[in-house]
């Protein structure tokens, strides 16, 4: 298959099991360059073999597909050469200063320069000042910063991101996703696993996984058109309410949200009908609302079955 020059990934039918289970099942997608492509769903879905199949990390049992331009099946070697991984846990050598991991990796790869490498990546990510701090004595934000750097030396042009911003302060994880859309902006291909809702808005595409099935995927705004959820937000007197509602014909999801009440259904008459005595109740309010992307991502996880139970 060929994919054209504005396509970074395109797969078809891919399928992969672990002892006897699958966990990526008649997968077919296409990503394109320089976007933010971002996956949700559950912990244990396939999310993080979903990306490693992608670009030729894994073998999938069946299938087919390329990765920037290479087949993910006879060419992953290639692959590995244009692809920078970044994991939730931070890999580099805590007791080597900032600056001599990043010369450490701008060697292992081969770079002319390795000292100005480094030195111009401390310069872009904001590092300035403590090139000469240990690795292992950085917060949590200046680490990811640091693991970013590292990852995008060799100038990659894939990059996958697994749950970057787990235990990162909101600051931190603003700056770090305003770097990763002016490194798309130069071009590169991003591929994240994220469980922030706000982190999956700020993707220019995004898929949900779960159990190893492609439930949904396109812009924010085409996931949430194709739920096809009515939604409701009741404030007022909550108490028992959820319970009171839960179940009910046509109420797909019932979520608390703060100081208020989330009800969405897929089928408007069956919700309709089910809400219609508590629209009635004294120290109700309710409200139509669009539904956003957390009340998509709650319904799909309701009626997902998880294959490892």
């Amino acid at each position: 298959m060929n994919a054209g020059n504005d396509i970074a990934i395109d797969v078809k039918g891919l399928t992969k099991s672990f002892g006897g289970r699958e966990v990526v099942h008649d997968l077919s997608m296409q990503v394109k360059r320089g976007s933010i492509y971002g996956f949700l769903g559950p912990n244990g879905s396939g999310k993080t073999t979903t990306i490693r199949i992608l670009c030729g990390l894994l073998t999938p049992d069946s299938g087919e597909g390329t990765c920037l331009g290479y087949d993910i099946l006879k060419d992953a070697e290639k692959i590995k050469r244009q692809v920078g991984y970044m994991t939730q846990r931070f890999s580099l050598y805590q007791d080597l200063s900032v600056r001599e991991n990043l010369e450490f990796v701008a060697r292992l790869y081969g770079l002319a320069d390795a000292r100005g490498a480094a030195r111009d990546m401390i310069r872009r990510l904001g590092l300035s000042g403590r090139e000469e701090q240990l690795a292992g004595e950085l917060s949590g934000g200046w680490k990811q910063r640091l693991a970013l750097g590292a990852c995008t030396l060799p100038n990659p042009q894939l990059l996958l991101l697994d749950e970057p911003t787990a235990g990162v302060d909101p600051k931190a994880r603003r700056d770090f996703w305003n770097e990763i859309h002016a490194l798309a902006a130069d071009g590169l291909t991003v591929l994240v696993s994220t469980h922030y809702m706000d982190e999956a808005e700020r993707c220019h595409e995004i898929a949900y996984i779960a159990y190893g099935h492609l439930l949904a995927h396109g812009t924010v705004d085409e996931v949430i058109a194709k739920s096809a959820l009515t939604t409701y937000t009741v404030t007022g007197e909550l108490n028992g309410l959820a319970a009171e509602l839960a179940g009910k014909p046509g109420i797909d999801m019932v979520a608390p949200f703060g100081t208020s009440l989330h009800v969405s259904g897929r089928d408007v008459a069956a919700l309709e009908a089910s809400i219609a005595p508590w629209r009635e109740r004294s120290g109700l309010h309710w409200q139509t609302s669009h539904p956003s992307l957390e009340d998509v991502f709650i319904e799909l996880m309701n009626r997902s079955t998880d294959n490892f139970q």
